[in-house]
C-alpha cells in the first residue's frame, strides 16, 4: 500500500529546530549528493551517445534506474559522512533535556535531524523495502533483513531491533521526541517476532520483549516495558491477553502432505480450542 509522504519523512517540522539556519544545511546535502549520479551519467553520454547513439538510448531505461540508486546511495553516505563529524563534537546522549536553544543537546539533535532529513525521504521513496534497512544500518539502527519495517517510521537513533519485526502502515518508534518544553531522548528496545499495527506510537524508552503484539492505534508511555509474550492495547496500553500463536504447535502448517486449506482447518482449530480452555479457567 501506498504511503502517504507525511509518513515517509521524520515527523519534526521547522519549528522545532533550535536554529533556523540549520536548514542550509539540509539544502547543502542535498545539492552535493546530486554529484554522483550527475558524473555516473556524465560518463554514460560519453561512453554510448557519441560512439553509438542506438545503444545510448537502448540502455538508458536501466541508466536511470541506477542514476537513481546513485542519487538515493551517496544522499545516506554523505548523511552519514556529516554525522560522524558532528558526533566529533558532541556526542548524542540519553536523557530529559530542556527546549531551550542554549542547551547543547536540544542544539545538536536539531543538527542531527537536520542531516538525517534528506537521506530518509530519498531512501524512503525507493519502491524496495530492503533499501530501509540498509539505510537503518548506514545510520547506526541494530535491525534485521528479516523486518518488515517500509510501512511506518523509525527514529534513525537510539533504536535497536530484534528479528521479525514488523510495522503496520502509519506506525512510529520515537528515539526522541518533544513534549511541551523538553526534548526527551531514549533508547527504544524491540525483541523478535513483535508486531506493532496500523498508526501505533512506540515513544522513547519503551523496550518490548519477544512475542508481542501492539494493536492498532495504541501508544506506549515513556519507559514503559512490555512483558513478552502479550497482546497490548490501549492508550498507554496495557496487557490484553497472552499470545498464544507462539505457543502452538505450527509444523501442521508446513507439513507439505495436506493441502494449504487443511493445514490451515486444523490450526484454527487447535487455536480455538486453547482459547475455549483459557476461558473455561476464567470461570
Amino acid at each position: 500500500m501506498a504511503q502517504p509522504v507525511s509518513l515517509k519523512i521524520p515527523p519534526f517540522t521547522t519549528n522545532v529546530l533550535s536554529k533556523k539556519r540549520y536548514l542550509i544545511i539540509y539544502f547543502i546535502l542535498m545539492w552535493v549528493s546530486f554529484f554522483p549520479p550527475i558524473i555516473e551519467f556524465w560518463f554514460y553520454w560519453r561512453m554510448f551517445y557519441i560512439n553509438s547513439p542506438m545503444l545510448f538510448y537502448f540502455l538508458l531505461p536501466l541508466e536511470l534506474l541506477l542514476v537513481y540508486l546513485t542519487l538515493v546511495f551517496s544522499s545516506i553516505i554523505f548523511a552519514r559522512l556529516a554525522l560522524i563529524f558532528v558526533n566529533l563534537f558532541h556526542k548524542p546522549r540519553e536523557g530529559v533535556f530542556p527546549r531551550d536553544p542554549k542547551n547543547k543537546d536540544y542544539n545538536y539533535w536539531s543538527l542531527r535531524s537536520v542531516i538525517q532529513k534528506w537521506a530518509a525521504w530519498i531512501s524512503h521513496t525507493f519502491p524496495i523495502p530492503w533499501h530501509d534497512v540498509i539505510l537503518f544500518k548506514i545510520m547506526g539502527v541494530k535491525t534485521h533483513f528479516s523486518n518488515s519495517t517500509y510501512g511506518g517510521y523509525i527514529s534513525l537513533e537510539f533504536v535497536e531491533l530484534g528479528k521479525n519485526v514488523s510495522l503496520g502502515d502509519g506506525s512510529s518508534i520515537f528515539g526522541s521526541i518533544i513534549i511541551g518544553n523538553y526534548l526527551i531522548i531514549k533508547k527504544i528496545k524491540i525483541g523478535d517476532n513483535v508486531i506493532i499495527s496500523t498508526h501505533s506510537v512506540v515513544m522513547p524508552g519503551t523496550i518490548i520483549g519477544d512475542n508481542c503484539i501492539l494493536s492498532a492505534y495504541s501508544l506506549t508511555a515513556v519507559d514503559q516495558e512490555l512483558e513478552e509474550g502479550w497482546i497490548y492495547m490501549g492508550t498507554p496500553v496495557k496487557k490484553y491477553k497472552e499470545n498464544k500463536f507462539f505457543d502452538m504447535d505450527l509444523k501442521i502448517l508446513f507439513d507439505e502432505k495436506k493441502d494449504v486449506s487443511e493445514k490451515w482447518t486444523k490450526f484454527v482449530e487447535k487455536r480455538d480450542a486453547l482459547i475455549s480452555k483459557e476461558k473455561k479457567k476464567e470461570l
